[in-house]
């Protein structure tokens, strides 16, 4: 096979591959659009019923956190008006002080276990004296429901004699009151009274004056230290009155009000301002505790006993009420507002969800049914689900290879610009240095002398560098020269770079260029060759008559022996294959 037949037979292959190439390319094109568009329509679908279900959500979640809350409530055996009464009383709490209305619901559950026999309005008014005795002393609600508890408890038969409703209005506006005067807090008030529990309730003490007693104490101590000061003071003082030869009760055998039993005290040991006194005094009432509750009440019995009036006085809620409007949040209860309206808008809408929840959870359970009714079947289902989800990790990863290509490939762009723009920004400053010694040498080298000495001292510099240097300088080229020569062997023989030269080599690019460069080999070769044999083309096609004149290329070229060729292009396009160009060579030759 001569020169001209390995270039028909060039041109042919590349004109094979060429077309599959292209195709494939195309259909990798055609699989990345895909590929973006379904994911962009996942996104879009998926962000949609996002939407859906979260604006759902947000308007239907304070309705169910709402019949979540009366669902707890009803487990307790509160139906009906009481129900509704406090679900309303929920709603209007929470838009006057701020707060959540299902937490409001959720607090009167604890107050129902607690308290047991509460009917009608009692158990919405026990909550929200407690919501707003809590807000208003800033204590936390639960803290507060407790001690709604602990002082019913405590003041039971007062609480029915006065009716429960009024009652709790009562101690929320003395409790409220007594955090004010003695600053204090809710939370210190409740903590005082567990401590303290029923024992001055036992003594018939009222409730106004342990709660005047505990809130001066508190002045100095926390209310758990308080509570247990008192408790001490009331479990000695029967022994105390014996030991001392003193009477602390009246004739029905109750204890005297505590700032009685000071006054007598005071008239006999005076302020208890010593050793000796405070000994005797905790030998007779048993507990230093006791001895250190009376030193601190009988520095100001005028004001214990204001503090006691003051509070006798409250009888309602509005101390609580004031303190708890004054301490509320416009946007915590424009937050509220808009809660409790939505709250109410989706408990109406529910009725009409509730049969279709119902449907869905029915389609759930007959689905779990089928699963175990027919196994094989789940397999399948469950198959073709995973080979779904399957092809579409295959076609996403096959797009995010893509994109990582295309982000790499512009990436290197940036690279590349960057670089350009610091080597100008370089060479903009290589050349401001340049110019600023130009101008300061100007005027030095403007005078003839120094020319003729620079020119003598840069020859003698550059013949004595080089005497003296030259062994070096010549062993550091031949170092320089053989590494470039090693690098670039090593470069084109690693296989790297072979796949690569392989890969480009199929691309439009590399296929042009094998076709070129073939071209023009093959003419100079064909030349070379007819110049020295003179002989004729081979016949390149079966039973086709060859058209070349006699003496065939070299004949032409024998006749034109002055055209020199600078340069051969090929161009296939335009519907010419390779075939089509190999019989065009040939005419051209002829």
């Amino acid at each position: 096979m001569n020169r001209l037949e390995k270039l028909i037979f060039s041109i042919g292959l590349i004109d094979k591959a060429s077309g599959p190439a292209s195709k494939i390319t195309s259909k990798l094109d055609k699989l990345f659009q895909t590929a973006r568009a379904g994911m962009a329509n996942m996104a879009a679908g998926a962000a949609g019923l996002f939407a859906v279900g979260y604006g759902l959500k947000s308007f239907l979640g304070p309705a169910i956190e709402m019949e979540r809350a009366l669902g707890e409530v009803r487990s307790l055996g509160v139906y009906g008006q009481a129900l509704q009464t406090l679900e309303r009383t929920a709603y209007t709490t929470s838009i006057q002080y701020g707060g959540s209305a299902s937490e409001f619901v959720r607090a009167s559950y604890d107050i129902q276990s607690a308290i047991a026999g509460l009917h009608g309005n009692e158990l919405p008014a026990f909550t929200r004296a407690s919501a707003i005795l809590a807000k208003g002393t800033k204590s936390d609600t639960a803290v507060i429901t407790d001690y709604m508890g602990t002082m019913y408890g405590i003041f039971q038969k007062t609480a029915t004699g006065m009716g429960r409703a009024k009652w709790v209005d009562m101690l929320a506006g003395q409790t409220a009151t007594a955090v004010q005067m003695f600053k204090t807090t809710g939370g210190e008030m409740a903590a005082s009274f567990a401590n303290l529990g029923a024992e001055a309730q036992s003594h018939g003490v009222g409730m106004a004056e342990q709660m005047a007693i505990l809130g001066t104490l508190q002045a100095t101590m926390s209310g758990t230290e308080a509570g247990t000061k008192y408790k001490s003071f009331l479990a000695g003082v029967g022994k105390a009155q014996d030991t001392l030869g003193m009477q602390f009760t009246d004739s029905q055998g109750r204890m005297l009000p505590m700032l009685d039993i000071l006054e007598k005290l005071r008239g006999r040991f005076g302020a208890i301002d010593t050793v000796a006194e405070s000994d005797l005094l905790q030998k007779a009432f048993g507990r230093k505790e006791a001895v250190g509750l009376m030193k601190l009440l009988m520095q100001n019995t005028d004001g214990l006993a204001s503090s006691i009036e003051n509070l006798g006085n409250v009888t309602g809620l509005e101390r609580a009420a004031k303190m708890a409007a004054e301490i509320a949040d416009p946007w915590e209860r424009l937050s509220a507002a808009g809660s409790a309206a939505k709250s109410t808008l989706g408990r109406v809408l529910q009725p009409v969800l509730n049969p279709l929840i119902e449907k869905l959870i029915a389609g759930g359970e007959t689905i779990v049914r089928w699963t175990e009714l027919f196994p094989a079947l789940t397999r399948v289902v469950g198959a073709g689900v995973l080979a779904i989800f399957a092809m579409i990790a295959a076609v996403s990863t096959l797009a995010l290879v893509g994109g990582i290509a295309q982000l790499a490939m512009a990436g290197w762009g940036v690279a590349m610009v960057t670089g350009q723009g610091i080597m100008f920004v370089l060479s903009g400053a290589m050349k401001a240095v340049t110019l600023a010694t130009w101008l300061f040498n100007a005027a030095l080298w403007a005078n003839p002398i120094t020319w003729i000495v620079a020119a003598v001292i840069a020859l003698i510099a550059v013949v004595g560098a080089l005497i003296y240097y030259w062994d070096d300088v010549t062993a550091a080229v031949d170092k320089f020269t053989k590494k470039i020569r090693t690098a670039f062997d090593l470069l084109t023989g690693s296989k790297a770079y072979k796949v690569m030269k392989t890969i480009l080599s199929f691309t439009p690019l590399g296929l042009l260029g094998k076709a070129a460069s073939a071209s023009v080999n093959l003419l100079g070769t064909a030349t070379s060759e007819t110049n020295s044999m003179r002989v004729a083309a081979p016949d390149l096609q079966a039973g086709k008559q060859n058209t070349l004149p006699d003496g065939g290329i070299s004949n032409t070229l024998n006749q034109n022996r002055g055209t020199h060729i600078e340069k051969l292009e090929v161009n296939t396009t335009g519907g010419v294959n390779g075939f089509q160009f190999a019989d065009e060579l040939l005419l051209a030759g002829g």
